[in-house]
């Protein structure tokens, strides 16, 4: 059955990914960018199917108004895909309270914006799903990016609530974690905060690490096009799922170290709760 998406930050790289995807199947989307004419490929050679849609997602009435408008002009909403989203470079110290702000604008408040806008349409549909672009930023931490992961990990938070609270309305919800792909996230589209002295060297430990990550472990943007559609199109879709092999590496042993910690100081716990 053909569905009919809305995609935010559709102009480059996840978000145009899946568009293509999505349209090459035969579906429709409504694609947004802050600048229309990064729309322009699509328009050319999908026609129709496209509607291109100018939005900054941190303006709470135009994303109200581009939902509406993309649902009006299809006559349907089936998937929203939250891709709209940017990183923020700097160690803890270093972020400014306007750059924090502004990345929770974007990356939080944004989703908030178009999810809110999108619920009631989907709810009176019956049907719906909306898929967070979130990261393995998301779940695990590394240092000077503690900004950017604390507006992923509120993201995480307020869409697994969300997945119970529509739960029963029809409406599903997935957060997708990718880990390092070769997208533009960290050039052109990220911001970095002033850097302080005092950091130089554990900044130079963490470009020598990224200098030496194997090629493997750097996802591509086509093949998570075509990966989205795999979650879209499933009865019983995950929570949670993971894009890339980085996260199916990192994550696990994440987790078993944190419960190792969390076994270690049980006793605290349990001395904690008093009887």
């Amino acid at each position: 059955m053909t569905k009919t998406w809305l995609i935010t930050g559709a102009g480059r790289g996840f978000g145009m990914e899946f568009a293509k995807n999505a349209l090459e199947r035969g579906d429709r989307v409504a694609a947004t960018a802050r600048d229309t004419g990064s729309l322009d490929s699509l328009v050319a050679a999908y026609g129709d199917a496209v509607l291109p849609l100018q939005l900054d997602v941190t303006d709470r009435d135009a994303a109200f108004a581009a939902v509406q408008t993309a649902a009006t002009h299809f006559g349907q909403l089936d998937v929203v895909v939250n891709n709209a989203g940017y990183g923020l470079f700097g160690m803890v110290e270093e972020i400014t309270p306007e750059e924090l702000r502004d990345q929770m604008d974007v990356n939080l408040f944004g989703v908030l914006n178009v999810t809110q806008a999108a619920l009631p349409i989907m709810r009176a549909q019956g049907s719906g799903h909306i898929v967070q672009i979130s990261t393995i930023g998301g779940i695990v931490a590394f240092p000077n990016l503690g900004g950017y992961h604390a507006s992923k990990w509120a993201l995480e938070g307020l869409s697994e609530s969300l997945a119970q609270e529509v739960a029963g309305q029809g409406i599903k919800v997935t957060i997708i974690e990718p880990g390092g792909f070769a997208t533009d996230w960290a050039g052109s589209s990220a911001v970095r905060s002033d850097p302080k002295p005092e950091y130089d060297g554990l900044r130079q430990v963490a470009a020598e690490r990224s200098k030496s990550t194997p090629p493997q472990m750097m996802g591509d943007p086509v093949a998570a096009g075509k990966a989205i559609l795999k979650i879209v199109d499933a009865e019983h879709p995950p929570l949670r799922a993971f894009f890339g092999l980085m996260p199916t590496l990192v994550v696990p042993a994440t987790y078993q170290q944190r419960l190792a910690t969390w076994e270690e100081w049980k006793p605290v716990a349990l001395q904690a709760n008093g009887h």
